[in-house]
């Protein structure tokens, strides 16, 4: 459930971050996935509508990098990029 457990973690942070801010909601989101973090985008993405339904980030657009370097440091990583808010 390594998903389940990654989903949970963003969406925390994309609530914290909204909340600090006051913002209504998130209008995009941009994270990197890490070359060794067995996300596709597309998984990625499956996911990430699933836990954002009856958040702050319901309906965000979601931006994906998929980075290659499996020598980076965080390669094994999901990274949150940027956040937009309104």
């Amino acid at each position: 459930m390594h998903e389940a457990s990654l989903m949970r973690d963003l969406m925390a942070r994309l609530l914290e971050i909204a909340t600090a801010r006051g913002a209504r909601r998130v209008v995009t989101v941009t994270v990197r996935l890490g070359a060794l973090s067995h996300m596709s985008p597309a998984h990625f993405r499956e996911h990430f509508v699933q836990a954002a339904q009856g958040t702050v980030a319901e309906d965000a657009e979601l931006e994906t990098i998929a980075d290659t370097d499996i020598r980076a440091p965080d390669a094994a990583d999901v990274i949150l990029e940027t956040v937009e808010i309104e």
